[in-house]
């Protein structure tokens, strides 16, 4: 079988000697371009190292030094917009842009690209980018934000740099992003379908409509064929060209001359008028989708040769030889001299340590501490409160508290800016935002179009230039539609950047069931399960009002100086609670506490309620609150117990719980959330693993919701755990009826 990597070489080889090169696409001159004979070269050497590069990594791969072989083959015109573009406009590449991180690396000195990037290959631990975790293009002195196989899922943070640039330099914020600085973000024409990257350009079109400034250039690479399947010849440009706001320009990738002069041009709009622009960069894909992918299962063998005679090299030869700048020895001579020196790195890089324990691995999952940030008050405080003097030494319900906590925390954290739908003068679905707008203006507190993947990007990118985003998810459900822009690009940003990248937020999300008059899985969602399995990240849930504004200050200064992606879950349910036990006695109203009360409810620390050692019922949220009406109950009936709140749930405090628990002869989990997937099944694990090393006893039981949807109306509490259900299963348990097995 023909090793088509060789073929490919001497194809390319075979061409330069015989002068039998493609017929050009497009005519724009070298004059017209703006580039110099020297810089065309310079260009010239940087495809020439990229694709080696690419066939170097296939060899390494046989070898058992290399373990990811996508790569930039046909791609490597976007070295001349990586010269179009300054070294700190932050790009948000994809997996095809070799010949960009070379061409930019230049721009700076003391770069190393063919190392970095071999050892990145070989998944050494001497890669400077993600410390072996992966192979990633990515750069700190370069202002690339590291990305792995990227469908689209880089795009709405992209957008939301974009969007911070300005808004930066009006809060008169320090960041990373120059004021007139441009973002660029590269993707493939099969991902510009992904609903990810209609929402960001979207989203883009739709700041830009209402002249808020959005200096993105996106380039769509388009190489005609997503793996196997084929884009429809014109759809990239029908898709793109009319968007209101967003400038379409097409480029010939596969020439060095247009794809610069139309770069350029792109840049400057993006730079100046600060608008967003669509570069279309048409070219070809080379060798397929990666290493493994064989394209004879899918194109015929002409069609693959008709392919690989457009290789990009082989027109830029003969720009270079035709215009006289190089002659054909001089090109072939460049090639095997830069073959050699990087066949010469490999052997280096390929020999280079890996990570050899978990412990190694898992340095980077956090990000490192920081210096807390200086900021500007806003105001003095008795301005701030001015409107709600009278109501400061009262006792509140939870969301009026986390409305005075967020005020407190903007007034004293200039770089803190809320994101998220009808948060402004509406304050949100439950107010629990009202009147921040008119305090700290539509800049710190901005309405958002309806997508979550777009509010999440948002804060991402923002987060990348300086600012602390609170972006708010409406309803739990909601996050569904966005989960991968915490999970894929939140929360792995420190790790595949080996701690030097990090995007800091605090996403509120409103949800958890028991919701009266709402139905359905959107508005009334009983499972958080998604976030327990994303390493990192900090799942806060406060019962009260009193512990949501410890609960929240912990999270920002989690954020601001520990650099962490914090979930902050409000339970619905308990906004506007203010009895406890029957109504008027206002038990589940709480005094506010000033920012200056010393905050006792650090990471990880639960809540104990009561001393009994006869009965501990360990819960979260609404189950907290349901247990404690439970505990009046029990104490009525001569039953001795404690309740506890675990508060942070994840990463889950495993010693914190036992700890509150060990005294005590029996031990009732409780949660609201689904038997199948719910962090009770997490809470009695620790409990039976810790049984013997800590004597606790196995005397336990866990009462959860069914495994279903909530339904409307009444019928949702005939699915979720309800106060009665929490009684009778402690009086079972205390009556040794199915320890360590009840579960309803």
């Amino acid at each position: 079988m023909l090793d088509r990597n060789q073929l490919i070489e001497d194809k390319f080889l075979d061409a330069v000697k015989n002068g039998t090169f493609p017929t050009p696409r497009s005519h724009t001159d070298i004059a017209s371009s703006g580039l110099s004979p020297e810089e065309l070269i310079d260009l010239f050497e940087t495809q020439i190292m990229s694709r080696l590069l690419d066939l170097q990594s296939r060899k390494m791969q046989k070898a058992g030094k290399s373990f990811y072989t996508i790569g930039s083959a046909g791609h490597e015109g976007n070295a001349a917009y990586g010269k179009a573009f300054r070294h700190d406009d932050m790009a948000f590449l994809h997996y095809r842009s070799g010949a960009f991180m070379i061409q930019r690396s230049k721009q700076v000195k003391g770069q190393t690209p063919l190392y970095d990037m071999l050892l990145s290959f070989a998944a050494s631990c001497e890669d400077p980018t993600s410390g072996g975790r992966h192979k990633v293009l990515g750069s700190k002195s370069l202002f690339i934000p590291p990305q792995t196989s990227t469908i689209a899922s880089h795009l709405p943070k992209a957008a939301g740099a974009a969007f911070s640039v300005a808004l930066k330099r009006k809060l008169q914020l320090d960041g990373a992003l120059q004021d007139d600085g441009v973002i660029l973000c590269n993707f493939g024409d099969a991902s510009a379908n992904h609903s990810t990257a209609q929402g960001a350009i979207n989203a883009t079109c739709w700041a830009a409509f209402q002249s808020i400034p959005m200096p993105i250039v996106f380039v769509c690479e388009d190489n005609g064929i997503g793996i196997s399947t084929p884009t429809p010849g014109g759809w990239i440009k029908a898709n793109f060209a009319h968007r209101p706001e967003l400038t379409y320009i097409e480029c010939d990738g596969l020439s060095l001359t247009d794809t610069y002069l139309k770069a350029c041009q792109a840049v400057k709009i993006a730079r100046q008028k600060r608008k967003p622009v669509f570069l279309h960069f048409h070219t070809v894909r080379l060798l397929g989708h990666a290493g493994s992918d064989s394209e004879f299962s899918y194109r015929k063998g002409a069609e693959i040769d008709a392919i690989e005679h457009q290789d990009p090299l082989l027109h830029s030869a003969r720009l270079l030889m035709e215009n006289n700048i190089l002659t054909a020895e001089q090109i072939t001579q460049l090639y095997h001299s830069l073959k050699q020196r990087i066949a010469a790195i490999a052997d280096i890089a390929g020999d280079r340590p890996r990570l050899t324990s978990a412990e190694q691995v898992l340095k980077s999952l956090l990000p490192a501490k920081r210096s807390t940030p200086e900021f500007r008050q806003t105001m003095a405080r008795e301005q701030l409160f001015a409107h709600e003097k009278h109501n400061l030494s009262k006792k509140q319900h939870l969301a009026k508290i986390i409305n005075w906590t967020l005020m407190d925390l903007m007034n004293e954290q200039d770089n803190i800016v809320l994101c998220g739908e009808d948060i402004g003068r509406k304050g949100g679905v439950y107010s629990v935002t009202s009147k921040l707008v008119e305090k700290f203006s539509n800049s710190r507190v901005i309405n958002t179009l309806l997508d979550e993947q777009s509010i999440l990007g948002l804060a991402i990118g923002m987060a990348h230039n300086g600012i602390l985003p609170i972006p708010e998810i409406q309803f739990l459900a909601y996050v569904h539609n966005a989960e991968d822009q915490i999970r894929g690009e939140a929360a792995t940003l420190p790790f595949f950047s080996d701690g030097q990248f990090s995007n800091p937020m605090v996403i509120r999300i409103a949800g958890l069931a028991y919701q009266k008059g709402f139905g359905g899985h959107f508005h009334n969602d009983n499972s958080f399960a998604v976030f327990r399995d994303i390493p990192g990240l900090i799942v806060a849930c406060p019962s009260n009002g009193e512990d949501a504004a410890f609960m929240l200050r912990e999270s920002v200064r989690l954020a601001q100086e520990e650099q962490r992606v914090v979930i902050f879950l409000e339970p619905i349910a308990m906004y506007m609670r203010k009895d406890l036990h029957e109504e008027g006695d206002g038990l589940w109203t709480f005094e506010y506490p000033a920012p200056d009360t010393p905050n006792s409810i650090s990471l990880g620390t639960p809540g104990v309620f009561g001393k009994g050692k006869q009965l501990a019922i360990i819960s979260y949220g609404n189950g907290y609150y349901l247990s404690r009406q439970a505990e009046k109950q029990l104490a009525e009936q001569g039953i001795d117990c404690r309740v506890i709140d675990i508060r942070w749930l994840a990463p889950l405090n495993e010693a914190g719980i036992i700890d509150a628990v060990k005294e005590c002869e029996h031990i009732l989990v409780v949660d609201e959330c689904r038997k199948t997937g719910s962090i009770s099944e997490a809470i009695v694990t620790a409990l039976h693993e810790a049984k013997e090393q800590h004597n606790i006893t196995d005397k336990i039981a866990r009462i959860a919701a069914e495994d279903s949807f909530i339904p409307l109306g009444s019928a949702s509490y005939e699915v979720l755990p309800d106060t009665q259900g929490i009684v009778t299963a402690a009086q079972n348990l205390l009556n040794n009826n199915n320890p360590l097995k009840q579960v309803s």
